[in-house]
């Protein structure tokens, strides 16, 4: 029963729509401003750096909550890291937003920070010198996504850790495959452009 509430908490509480909620406020809706996504990206380029470093760092602390809660109710860490896992797929995949919800980066984190923290730096460091080169955010969020798998590889961290790494890794490069379209084809949108 444990195992079952724990991975509920995650999904629940992964899909909390911090991005929604917060720019409603400001009189803008993410699901149709923009590019209709509900992260942290489409909410600095609609309304602003400081709600979407909000934003991004509520992302980051409903991830953190899911491993705390599950921390609560189990040591199995195949538990924990299928929980964080969940409220990844939460902010992906909320049921009160019809399923369409932001592409988990800032999620995904939030929930690494509690159990990969190096790992995480790392990726945090390749994120943001892939967006300072190349200005796309696409391409930092893939980039980084991709330097956390391997840096929980290289750094030999425990197996549910890395296979939860790989998954996490998989379903941001899911999310991202319409910007990597965009970004082979040249119509990307830079950092700073708003529509």
């Amino acid at each position: 029963m444990r195992i079952v509430v724990a991975i509920v908490a995650g999904y629940l509480l992964g899909s909390i729509p911090f991005a929604l909620l917060l720019t409603r406020s400001r009189g803008v809706d993410l699901r149709v401003a923009g590019s209709r996504n509900v992260g942290a990206a489409n909410v600095l380029r609609t309304t602003g750096v400081m709600p979407a470093v909000a934003v991004m760092l509520l992302d980051a602390a409903k991830g953190a909550a899911a491993i705390l809660a599950a921390r609560l109710l189990t040591d199995n860490l195949t538990v924990v890291m299928t929980a964080g896992l969940a409220a990844i797929v939460g902010h992906v995949y909320p049921a009160w937003l019809g399923f369409r919800g932001g592409k988990g980066v800032a999620a995904s984190a939030g929930v690494f920070v509690m159990l990969a923290p190096l790992a995480t730096a790392i990726a945090a460091l390749v994120f943001v010198l892939t967006i300072f080169v190349t200005r796309f955010i696409s391409a930092g969020s893939i980039a980084g996504a991709l330097a956390l798998a391997i840096a929980t590889l290289a750094g030999n961290a425990p197996g549910p850790v890395i296979a939860g790494a790989i998954a996490a890794a998989l379903l941001v490069m899911h999310r991202h495959r319409d910007n990597v379209s965009r970004l082979l084809a040249g119509t990307e949108r830079r950092i700073g452009l708003r529509l």
